[in-house]
């Protein structure tokens, strides 16, 4: 069976709703429905998340990032980081968990590079999208680094299957972009039950128009993607250097331009990119 081949198979299982989810993501995914519930008191959601070391581990990490710890009082236990974040964030790193685990340990050495570059890529996508909404677009910052977290969740699907399929991750991927990647990401996202607004940004980043000057969660997403300094292996870039990303994309953002605010936004987009690393 060849590549194409695949791809249809695999999205049209998921257009079924036919998913498969590691052990380890199912896990990941019950903390993050559990977390979505109004009604979950903070030393539930607390106990929950030190019942998982990687999300526990992340979950200080990125309380005491730059971007969240302007006091710079360090933070070393979950519950206070728990109460620091609030639970929009952390329920949004639980879904990177989830997106993360989604695709397990690749037997093969090529696939590990494969899943490392691609998570590599999502947390300079989601950092990115953070500040970016935080001071060109004007949005909401957490709703942004969400959007970063999930948009290639679909990737990280695709590679879960890599196991069951093992041509699927031979040569390149332009068939990916072409056969897989809107359904396959639809149906994991619908799975994921992830808020209208994110999956509307996802859609136009597939659609891959960016509007001048940016306003949009979609043009948010497109922006970081776009300027992301480690590219997805599934997608190519015109331009394969972050300074020459910048120099293309420049433009004028009320008084300062696009690469003086990410110049100025440099250590808070490496303290969470870092801090989202699993």
């Amino acid at each position: 069976m060849g590549k194409r081949e695949i791809l249809k198979t695999i999205a049209e299982q998921a257009g079924k709703g036919k998913l498969k989810f590691s052990a380890n993501a199912e896990i990941a995914l019950r903390i993050s429905k559990a977390l979505d519930d109004p009604a979950c008191h903070i030393d539930v959601a607390a106990r929950l998340v030190q019942a998982e070391p990687l999300l526990a581990a992340r979950v200080v990490a990125i309380s005491n990032s730059v971007v969240f710890n302007r006091s710079g009082r360090e933070i070393t236990d979950v519950h206070t980081a728990v109460a620091r974040l609030g639970f929009r964030t952390v329920r949004a790193l639980a879904t990177a968990l989830v997106t993360r685990q989604m695709a397990g340990t690749p037997s093969l050495q090529e696939h590990q590079a494969v899943v490392a570059q691609l998570w590599e890529h999502t947390a300079h996508v989601a950092a990115l999208a953070h500040v970016i909404a935080h001071r060109v677009t004007r949005l909401d910052p957490e709703a942004a680094m969400f959007a970063g977290i999930i948009h290639e969740v679909g990737g990280f699907y695709l590679l879960s299957r890599a196991k069951d399929f093992p041509a699927l991750l031979d040569g390149e991927m332009t068939e990916w972009v072409e056969e897989g990647e809107s359904e396959i990401g639809r149906a994991v996202l619908k799975a994921l039950a992830v808020p209208s607004t994110a999956v509307d940004a996802i859609e136009a980043l597939w659609q891959g128009y960016l509007a001048m000057p940016p306003a949009s969660l979609g043009d948010t997403l497109l922006l970081a993607d776009w300027l992301a300094p480690v590219e997805s292996p599934l997608h190519q870039q015109k331009i394969d250097d972050s300074e020459g990303r910048h120099a293309s994309i420049d433009m004028l953002i009320g008084q300062e331009t696009l690469v003086d605010i990410l110049r100025e936004s440099a250590e808070e987009v490496e303290s969470l990119s870092n801090a989202l690393r699993f």
